[in-house]
């Protein structure tokens, strides 16, 4: 073969390796992710090539240029393999950008309680992994990520002898999540009864907090009777009568629902005879009678469930003096609507504020005026001033002590005369 057909066998060799180089790049561009190299195809057009370019060398060259193509094949076929690789890897990334953002929420929520115990986040099985190699002999380097919840706590995904962090959390039995849920319901119970104690201003966050927990605990008696409870310092606490029958209203429907969830509540069923009680003050003569039928038979089971609790003895005594108290259309009504109208006397409301005092010596400045007001009534103006001057000794601090201080200072108009 003479000197210019060895150039040009050379010269077909390198265009044709430029043509498929060029062919490979052309094909990364435009190829779509997840997309396979045609290997077969690829195969047939080089035969063809080869056969075209080379029919007229001698068989000896033309073996060698077909061990030429041959490892270009090879070359492709690993570029091939490459870039199946990498379109895995990118899928791969993909995955862990959008789990790493969730792995804050995930351990927020098992650290509460609501996380599915069963679930297992790439964390986790990264950790699992990573002792599957120690174990076999694989020698790894890996670096902790540490996380901070908007709760305060703070986890790191290291590797430990026995169980990680995270498995020790997907342990976690049903009976300490309820145990931990239940904590958390007993500290803010007992933060909102200590609001509760306090001046109005306490009072108002113990309401506001209420609120913001009522669709986590619609369904908790003890919350319910509680939220009741705020309704009726609200009630006592604001001056305007539309504010007023919205608070009572609302309390109402509160205590009702605690009451239909545990008929056992001493509490439930005293607020809810409360808010009866309030209620009259806004209805007609007839819802008036209907709502004090009520608010004696829950507070009766009230002091059923709970005979120590000498607030409930004032009640009783406030409605068996209310009722000695009706009017003769009133006790008319009553009889009309229900057969019997209620019926008691001053001496059984007398009886039920000297058992509230027994059980609490100075009680309330509320409980010592009814006192005084019951021995006027019964013609004890001695013990009836006794009394007032209990309750004077009494500073007022709720709205209901100082509707009391005015029933207090007219009462002794009367009995002074």
């Amino acid at each position: 073969m003479s000197r210019f057909e060895n150039k040009g066998l050379i010269l077909g060799i390198v265009a044709g390796t430029a043509g498929i180089s060029l062919m490979v790049i052309w094909y990364r561009k435009i190829r779509k992710p997840g997309a396979t190299v045609r290997i077969p195809a690829l195969l047939n057009a080089s035969n063809r090539l080869s056969s075209v370019g080379l029919q007229n060398e001698a068989p000896n060259e033309q073996g060698a240029v077909m061990v030429l193509y041959g490892r270009q094949l090879q070359i492709l076929e690993k570029l091939n393999d490459l870039l199946v690789s990498v379109d895995q890897l990118k899928r791969e990334v993909e995955f862990l950008k959008e789990a790493i953002p969730k792995l804050e929420e995930l351990v927020r929520k098992e650290l509460q309680g609501k996380g599915d115990v069963q679930r297992v986040s790439p964390s986790h099985r990264a950790t699992k992994r990573r002792k599957a190699e120690a174990a076999s002999g694989a020698a790894e380097t890996t670096s902790s990520e540490e996380a901070e919840s908007e709760g305060g706590y703070l986890t790191a995904h290291t590797d430990t002898e026995g169980d990680s962090e995270e498995e020790k959390g997907c342990k976690k039995s049903p009976d300490a999540i309820a145990k931990s849920e239940d904590e958390e319901l007993f500290d803010f119970l007992q933060q909102v009864d200590n609001l509760h104690k306090g001046s109005e201003n306490d009072k108002k966050e113990g309401f506001r907090l209420l609120l913001e927990k009522d669709d986590k605990y619609e369904n908790c008696v003890d919350f319910l009777w509680r939220l009741a409870r705020a309704y009726g310092d609200l009630f006592e606490m604001t001056t305007d009568a539309n504010e007023k029958r919205k608070y009572v209203a609302d309390g109402k429907i509160k205590a009702e629902k605690a009451v239909q969830l545990d008929d056992r509540s001493a509490e439930s069923h005293q607020w809810f005879a409360i808010m009866c009680g309030y209620m009259s003050q806004f209805e007609s003569v007839q819802n008036k009678i209907r709502n004090g039928y009520l608010f004696k038979e829950h507070l009766d089971k009230a002091i059923e469930l709970q005979p120590q609790d000498p607030f409930l003895y004032y009640l009783n005594g406030r409605w068996c003096y209310s009722v000695a108290q009706l009017s003769w259309i009133e006790k008319k009504v009553a009889a009309a609507l229900f057969g019997t109208p209620p019926t008691s006397t001053v001496e059984e409301a007398l009886q039920n504020f000297l058992k509230a005092e027994e059980m609490h010596p100075g009680y309330s400045k509320c409980n010592y005026v009814y006192l005084a007001k019951c021995y006027k009534d019964l013609g004890q103006k001695n013990n009836a001033l006794k009394y007032c001057d209990s309750a004077l000794s009494i500073p007022s601090v709720t709205n209901e002590d100082k509707e009391a201080q005015k029933d207090l200072e007219a009462l002794l108009l009367t009995l002074r005369l």
